[in-house]
């Protein structure tokens, strides 16, 4: 589980006056004129579902449906040993029909898990260190495309793989279901459903980032106070959120079963040069398992905080920075626009108000409870099951040391009485 259900965000990188840092403060600066709506389009969040894909497709055109029918076959196919086969024989198809973005993300998602079932099969350590050409060239082809990395990313497993049971019924666990699963039983719906309703909750807050720099840039302290308000409710929503997962992720199915599956290759003891990608890269290649450092939702609220990562430990800030490349282009952009924009925790200091600073301590205070019930979480799914075996997180972190990190540095941003 490792990083899943995580933060983050540190600093962008000072060069001030870089092309990079220009394009972000203009972003910014629409920020501040825009509705809500238009920012919302704009960098591809639903007012619903927030960075999740809303109404994910379920189905391809042919020749794509053989990637799907894999994909919803996988546990069948790899308990019989017969998935790597099965991919074996599949034809080498162009990805020029996958006009769409929905179209796109769904191939994106089957591609992930039938890559992941590749390489790791049956989880006995038969692991293949190259993955054919005919999946490799299409699956890095459709990356390329989509700027994302040719792995199972956060953005596939949890924020495009969902469906609601009934169309008009809630986004609650009892209404929804996944669109893949790996092997382990109910063990990937659990995981991954409680992951998005996580994600949605804390994502409900996105609408009022507009009015927060707004108050801010007008000194309109009830408008920012009730912002904060806000935002620390969807917060403490979050938490509870997250509690589903003691009700629906067996640890001992999740530590020696879905875990495997949702394993990268970088820093990887099994895979330590990387996966070669046949017909497209001529080397292997290194890529992080997915990771909730990977949601852009968390990294969002540090940086509206001003809660730098990059004051902790160096290796965390350098992990979860690296981690943003593994999402969505347009989450990337819109995480720099807010980076540039006015510092909310330097208006809350500046006015010496207390119940200014209580509110915004509130929203920090979330944060660092949604982080420590990840550790508590981490101890009950991971080291506890490894039974003092190395333990490190999907994402390729040594997952203890990195979450004490991120939540100490969190803890660190709280407003302290003078």
């Amino acid at each position: 589980m490792a990083n899943f259900i995580m933060n983050r965000c540190s600093e962008t990188p000072s060069n001030s006056g870089g092309p990079k840092e220009e394009t972000a403060r203009m972003a910014h600066n629409r920020l501040l004129m825009e509705s809500s709506q238009e920012i919302f389009e704009k960098y591809h969040i639903d007012e619903e579902v927030g960075f999740a894909l809303p109404n994910p497709l379920e189905e391809l055109p042919p020749p794509y449906d053989e990637w799907v029918s894999i994909a919803k076959n996988l546990p069948e196919l790899i308990e019989k040993n017969e998935l790597r086969k099965k991919v074996d024989q599949l034809k080498n198809h162009s990805i020029d029909a996958l006009r769409d973005h929905k179209s796109q993300r769904l191939a994106h998602l089957a591609l992930g898990y039938i890559t992941m079932a590749y390489v790791w099969n049956q989880g006995d350590g038969d692991v293949r260190k190259v993955l054919p050409e005919n999946i490799a060239v299409p699956y890095c082809k459709l990356s390329k495309k989509l700027g994302l990395p040719p792995i199972l990313v956060y953005a596939d497993c949890v924020l495009a793989n969902w469906k609601k049971k009934d169309p008009n019924g809630p986004m609650t666990y009892e209404n929804m279901d996944i669109l893949f699963w790996f092997p382990g039983g109910d063990c990937s719906k659990g995981f991954f459903l409680v992951s998005l309703l996580v994600e949605l909750a804390a994502a409900s807050a996105i609408k009022v980032i507009p009015d927060l720099f707004k108050a801010v840039k007008n000194e309109d302290r009830d408008t920012l106070q009730k912002a904060l308000c806000y935002i620390a409710s969807c917060l403490r929503q979050a938490r509870e959120e997250f509690e589903q997962i003691n009700e629906y992720v067996d640890p001992s199915t999740f530590f020696n079963v879905l875990r495997i599956y949702l394993s990268g290759w970088k820093g990887n003891s099994q895979l330590p040069e990387g996966l070669k990608y046949e017909g497209f890269w001529d080397t292997p290649k290194q890529f992080a398992g997915g990771s909730a450092a990977q949601s852009s939702i968390f990294q969002c609220f540090d940086v509206l905080l001003g809660i730098q990562q990059s004051c902790g430990k160096e290796f965390a800030a350098r992990f979860l920075q690296e981690m943003r490349n593994y999402m969505p282009p347009a989450h990337r952009e819109f995480l720099l626009s807010l980076e540039s924009g006015p510092s909310v925790r330097k208006f809350v200091l500046s006015k010496g108000d207390d119940k200014l600073r209580a509110d915004y301590n509130e929203c920090v205070k979330a944060m660092v409870s949604l982080r420590n019930y990840h550790l508590q979480m981490v101890t009950k799914y991971i080291v506890i099951p490894s039974n003092q075996q190395e333990n490190k997180g999907t994402g390729g972190t040594s997952v203890m040391t990195f979450l004490k990190s991120v939540r100490g540095t969190t803890e660190n941003f709280l407003l302290r009485d003078n």
